[in-house]
């Protein structure tokens, strides 16, 4: 069941209980919370999307005052408008994601819900949790999150939208654009609107265009900005990961090792 993000909800975890795991990319914030018992009551002040991994029994009542039993079943997807009334507790709970956005922008959809079973959420809700457990460079947060998002309406039969292209022009003002800003945490929203485009729109558009994600294709460019650093300048490892928008020296390494099979280092002395 959808549960608030506040210690003071959550039963006391003992010292062998599993940490809550968290990543923010761009602007969503997602969460994993591990398997435990939980009593929350509040309001939501954003709308946030559920997934239940696990078998779930308890009570609840989500917007309305009339408090139920429920029973879950595993691999359940869940959505919470905001300003919808939760109440919801569960003397076991069970491994839980969470997904909302960072940055205040509205989610789709209006209606509350729990407990569907969607098979294209079920993958990206999976994938998602082996990400969070053993983190990879190849991670896509953002475009994962915006498609666990686009499922919310998906009962509804919304139709798909049709295969795009991102013209010469526009592809050329985009790379001018990832070239000014990739010292920074440049994201899928930033471009979006640059071109004037919905997140998810680009992302499909991009994909078609390139055959790969925004993500693949910034971490190429920070990769080849790296590279001509390495060879031109006498920049020390570290100031050339944060000119190339890395988060560390030890995130710039990990990415030349699994895209180019060499750490900086060792390239720096072969160039």
């Amino acid at each position: 069941m959808m549960r608030y993000m506040s210690p003071r909800n959550r039963v006391p975890r003992t010292a062998q209980a599993e940490p809550i795991r968290r990543i923010e990319a761009g602007p969503w914030a997602i969460e994993l919370l591990p398997g435990c018992a939980y009593a929350t009551r509040y309001v939501a002040s954003q709308a946030a999307i559920g997934f239940a991994f696990d078998s779930q029994r308890g009570l609840h009542a989500i917007g309305s005052d009339r408090i139920r039993p429920f029973d879950a079943l595993p691999n359940g997807l869940a959505f919470v408008p905001a300003g919808c009334d939760v109440m919801s507790e569960s003397p076991r709970g069970g491994e839980y994601l969470r997904v909302i956005r960072s940055d205040g922008a509205a989610l789709p959809g209006d209606h509350a819900f729990n407990n569907r079973i969607d098979q294209p959420a079920t993958a990206l809700a999976l994938r998602m949790r082996s990400a969070l457990l053993q983190p990879s460079l190849a991670d896509d947060w953002e475009a994962w999150a915006l498609a666990l998002a686009e499922r919310i309406n998906a009962d509804k039969g919304l139709p798909s939208a049709p295969h795009a292209l991102i013209a010469g022009r526009r592809m050329r003002l985009l790379d001018e654009f990832i070239d000014a800003g990739l010292d920074g945490p440049l994201g899928v929203q930033a471009m979006a609107q640059l071109l004037g485009l919905s997140e998810g729109y680009f992302t499909r558009a991009f994909k078609h265009t390139t055959g790969r994600s925004p993500h693949s294709y910034l971490i190429d460019r920070r990769l080849a900005r790296a590279r001509a650093l390495l060879l031109d300048s006498n920049a020390s490892l570290a100031q050339i990961a944060q000119a190339c928008g890395f988060n560390s020296q030890a995130h710039m390494t990990t990415a030349f090792k699994q895209r180019l099979g060499v750490s900086p280092g060792h390239l720096r002395h072969q160039l």
